[in-house]
């Protein structure tokens, strides 16, 4: 009899852990990925002053419209209650305008009046680590890891210097590292809807390139199929820079705001 009561206490035992070992809430995929692009609004201002040029602080705005910056997310579960999310995230802009007044980037003068053009380029991309609190069709996440950005700028016009018409170009471009925090709320009333809204900020001092950011967005998600569906939301972006350096200081202001769209892929 021994031999019987020994295997079925060990039966007992794994069923007990499998009871034990509750499946992640429904509004968690084990592996999520997102691809889309946003149809924001934008504005981008830069500010310089320099030491080279009694100017004080000259602003330069590159004109507002409308852009379709790229991103994409990869998330998945580790266990049941935690996971990882990686975010990238891209913005290029390109204008041609006229200067309503001198400014000084750098060695360079731009002239009032001059023909400017104008181009601004951002990569951020991040990594968190999220802790998830319920098993129910509604959780919270809370993570935290680092956020990675590079910034360019470039400035370039044909202006009158002693009668005659030259280039002037003035570039930089820096990358930073920064803590970041992330908040999450998902709510799966079934398993075709999903409802969700996020924010996430960073924030670096000191150093060539400081400054802050943060992120928010509230959207839906929809699967007409088991693994695939579509995803749409409302976001809203600010990111202000700070360039420290021996020729002149900068700093950049960056806003988006307007609806994105999405294709999302679970497993």
């Amino acid at each position: 009899m021994r031999p019987i009561r020994s295997r079925t206490l060990f039966l007992l035992i794994l069923c007990g852990a499998g009871t034990a070992h509750a499946d992640p809430s429904p509004a968690l995929d084990r592996i999520g990925l997102s691809l889309g692009g946003y149809y924001a609004d934008t504005d981008v201002r830069l500010r310089a002053s320099s030491d080279l040029h009694d100017l004080g602080r000259a602003s330069l705005m590159l004109p507002s419209g409308h852009e379709t910056p790229g991103r994409a997310r990869l998330e998945f579960l580790v266990g049941d209650h935690q996971g990882l999310e990686f975010d990238y995230f891209s913005f290029r802009r390109s204008r041609d305008q006229t200067l309503q007044q001198s400014f000084d980037l750098g060695d360079s003068h731009f002239d009032l009046g001059a023909q400017v053009h104008g181009r601004f380029d951002l990569d951020l991309g991040s990594a968190a680590y999220r802790w998830w609190f319920g098993d129910g069709p509604g959780v919270f996440g809370l993570g935290v890891g680092a956020a990675y950005y590079r910034v360019e700028v470039g400035l370039s016009a044909d202006v009158s210097a002693n009668d005659d018409v030259i280039h002037v170009a003035e570039r930089y471009d820096a990358d930073a590292v920064a803590p970041l925090l992330t908040l999450v709320w998902r709510y799966a009333p079934s398993e075709r809807w999903r409802f969700y809204a996020d924010g996430s900020g960073i924030r670096k001092n000191g150093g060539s390139l400081a400054g802050h950011a943060w992120n928010a967005a509230a959207g839906v998600e929809w699967f007409p199929l088991a693994n695939a569906g579509i995803g749409v939301e409302y976001a809203v972006t600010r990111i202000h820079l700070e360039r420290e350096a021996s020729r002149y200081d900068a700093d950049l202001d960056l806003h988006l705001h307007g609806p994105a769209a999405y294709l999302r892929l679970r497993f």
